[in-house]
């Protein structure tokens, strides 16, 4: 990361883009933990998320070349997603995050609760 870190152009900054979205990372997760899903397998898996936030979340990962998705010619037509090269390389990240989200996320959490309705 040479130059100004966090610069407009930096490469780091544009990784925190990425991943920023809720749930792009989960996707990403469940994927690489799973492997090629159809979208619905995607919605049984992933709690919380409607169709339509899924559908987003995936545009957006191909749109990064995290995902592809691949038709098949049968009858009824079916689809389904899998990560590219990119977005395996990127589980490992997404993993060293969980872990410190299990290490410190009680902290965090309490961090926020003791600190009321305010928001920064």
């Amino acid at each position: 990361m040479g130059g100004a870190v966090f610069a407009a152009d930096c490469r780091a900054r544009l990784a925190f883009e990425v991943i920023a979205n809720r749930w792009d990372s989960v996707v990403v997760h469940v994927l690489g933990e799973r492997g090629p899903m159809r979208p619905r397998a995607l919605l049984d898996r992933i709690g919380g998320i409607s169709p339509k936030v899924l559908n987003e979340a995936l545009r957006r990962l191909e749109y990064n070349g995290l995902v592809e998705h691949r038709r098949y010619a049968e009858a009824p037509p079916r689809v389904d997603y899998a990560l590219t090269r990119a977005g395996t390389a990127l589980l490992g990240p997404i993993r060293a995050l969980g872990a410190w989200a299990a290490e410190h996320g009680d902290a965090v959490l309490a961090s926020q609760e003791s600190h009321g309705a305010r928001r920064v």
